[in-house]
């Protein structure tokens, strides 16, 4: 091997350890693995940021923001109604929240068609006692699936696309990955509805009910303001500071009026109640230093901390969420963000030590009151998904066939051949934009900026392995099993190997970095380089056996109260039925 290839070897296996680690955000591992590559030579610094115009990576920015705008559109709403009457029934509540869930997720981003789902299958479990460990994972995967049956259904199947368009000149259609996208979708749900489901743990945490799961009673105390404490006349604000952190004010009364997360601003007076959240030690501290009466526990439900204009909203903090490794105290969260952090749960058992202290995770559940009318704008701000539809919608009231309509169209002209991905989306885009149906803040706010800069990134150094000869080195020792082997084990061994790097780093980056190694291999076998895109495709999306291979897994382990070694359990049997159903599938859709 040649000293270019040493480092860029050296290099890439120091970023997958940093992905597998998790520690650092895969983002900065990928713009750090970049500079390093520019530095040592193996990329030209010329080319360092042409990942950023490639055309993969414009598709995918273009994606998100279609997803977001179908997701506003409401037209969710009507078929999430019909899958009440499934519900009676465990293997049919399974099969249709997960099968609308890869329906969805074939034409949208699959956090996004989670996003969607997900109060839905929180409530349908709710209706009938189902625990919420059952259904989760389940929907999780059906995203995951259905990612596999169109162009656009997930990241990597875009970047294969265009990997097909250098090598050949001609990229994947939209519908190219359907044939066996399709079967390979259909056997995983069928699997997950009918067995996978029972592989589960049965247990009972998760979010079922906010009152019965929380306890909120631990939280809240009452205590009153005196005519001689020096915070009479002073500001609530002024008093949570005195908290640092650890007190919120959840409630005021006032003679016989009841205000409901009073505002920051708002001046306390003598004979004040104030229902607070706050641990032992902070409240001893604030009532001590202002000078307060402790009128003791506070005997309330969580329907007295609810009115028409204030709510609690349970929610999940989603991958790359702002909210990620700060504290509520860091975040300011009442005086910034007019919301109240009254509990948490970290995969599925509440959180009872200091709130505002705790560093904040993805995946973390967490119990926020606040106005029911800037709640929506608050939780996209923050980075966090509803968990009940009841409570909260991202959508419209009335459902809108804008967006679909226009999306079809963008759909109809590549499919057409008018007008290639990336063009055809991001006119779709403009076109949102222009009338109006998407706002420019939501539009910045639905691009996945750490995806976008990972593929970025990344890109020029999965170039670099095809220049330095590195996809050479790699496919050789491959070749060598390929002569005493037959073709298709060679496909399935690579499918596998796909399989396990996406499990433990971005799949996105997996398919960037597996993508011309098949395409290697297939030219050493002098053989179409079809069928070994489409396995490294198959096996990039198939992140099943971990919660870190993809964000719809680490969003549902806390609301499901999974941990890290639940995911196997239905991960393992689901991935060998990939493999066993998509080669087959493959050798016969894409002959060699």
């Amino acid at each position: 091997m040649t000293t270019q290839q040493i480092l860029l070897f050296a290099l890439l296996a120091a970023t997958l350890v940093l992905f597998a680690w998790g520690r650092v955000r895969y983002d900065v591992v990928a713009v750090g693995a970049l500079i390093v590559a520019v530095l040592a030579g193996i990329v030209p610094a010329q080319s360092a940021f042409s990942g950023f115009g490639h055309p993969a990576v414009i598709t995918v920015a273009s994606i998100l923001i279609l997803s977001r705008a179908l997701r506003d559109s409401g037209l969710i709403d009507p078929v999430s109604r019909l899958l009440h009457p499934f519900s009676k029934w465990t293997s049919a509540q399974v099969f249709s929240v997960s099968g609308v869930a890869a329906l969805s997720s074939a034409f949208m981003n699959n956090v996004g068609a989670l996003a969607l789902m997900l109060p839905v299958a929180l409530q349908s479990a709710h209706r009938v006692k189902l625990p919420p460990s059952r259904l989760l994972m389940p929907l999780s995967f059906g995203t995951l699936l259905g990612g596999l049956i169109t162009l656009i259904g997930t990241p990597p199947n875009i970047i294969i696309a265009n990997f097909r368009a250098a090598e050949t000149g001609t990229a994947f259609a939209m519908f190219d990955f359907a044939p066996v996208g399709l079967v390979v979708a259909g056997a995983g749900i069928a699997f997950v509805s009918l067995v996978g489901w029972r592989l589960l743990p049965l247990r009972e945490q998760g979010i079922v009910d906010t009152e019965t799961h929380f306890h909120i009673e631990d939280y809240i105390t009452e205590v009153r303001i005196p005519p001689d404490s020096p915070y009479a006349g002073q500001r609530v604000v002024d008093l949570e500071s005195l908290g640092q952190g650890d007190l919120a004010v959840v409630a005021l009364v006032r003679r016989k009026e009841r205000m409901l997360a009073p505002s920051s601003f708002l001046r306390l007076r003598a004979g004040d109640i104030l229902i607070v959240e706050a641990d032992t030690a902070a409240l001893q501290r604030v009532v001590q230093e202002a000078k307060l009466d402790s009128v003791g526990a506070a005997e309330l439900s969580t329907d007295q901390l609810r009115s028409d204009r204030v709510g609690l909203f349970e929610v999940v903090i989603a991958p790359g969420s702002r909210m990620e490794g700060r504290t509520a105290r860091s975040l300011r969260l009442h005086t910034r963000f007019g919301a109240n952090l009254l509990a948490m749960a970290r995969q599925g058992e509440p959180i009872t030590e200091r709130l505002g202290r705790v560093r904040l995770a993805a995946g973390d559940v967490l119990l926020l009151q606040g106005e029911r009318e800037s709640m929506p704008e608050t939780l996209s701000a923050l980075g966090c998904l509803p968990l009940a539809a009841r409570e909260i919608s991202f959508g419209r009231r009335a459902p809108s066939i804008v967006a679909p309509a226009v999306f079809a169209v963008a759909i109809l002209l590549l499919v057409l051949g008018v007008l290639p991905p990336h063009i055809a989306f991001v006119g779709a885009v403009a076109v949102l934009a222009a009338i109006r149906e998407i706002n420019m803040r939501d539009l910045y706010d639905a691009v996945d900026w750490p995806i976008v800069i990972l593929l970025g990134a990344l890109i020029p150094i999965g170039m670099a392995l095809e220049t330095t000869g590195g996809t050479a080195v790699i496919s050789a020792e491959i070749l060598s099993l390929g002569s005493r082997a037959p073709t298709w084990l060679v496909i399935m061994l690579l499918m596998i190997t796909t399989m396990l790097l996406s499990d433990i780093m971005n799949n996105a980056a997996t398919a960037v970095i597996m993508a011309p190694i098949g395409v290697a291999i297939a030219h050493g076998l002098d053989v179409s380089i079809d069928p070994f895109l489409m396995a490294v495709a198959i096996g990039a999306s198939s992140t099943f056996l971990t919660p870190i291979g993809h964000q719809s897994n680490l969003l549902v382990m806390g609301p499901g109260g999974y941990r890290f070694g639940d995911y196997w359990r239905m991960g393992l049997p689901l991935d060998l039925i990939i493999v066993a159903v998509s080669v087959p599938m493959i050798l016969l859709v894409w002959p060699l």
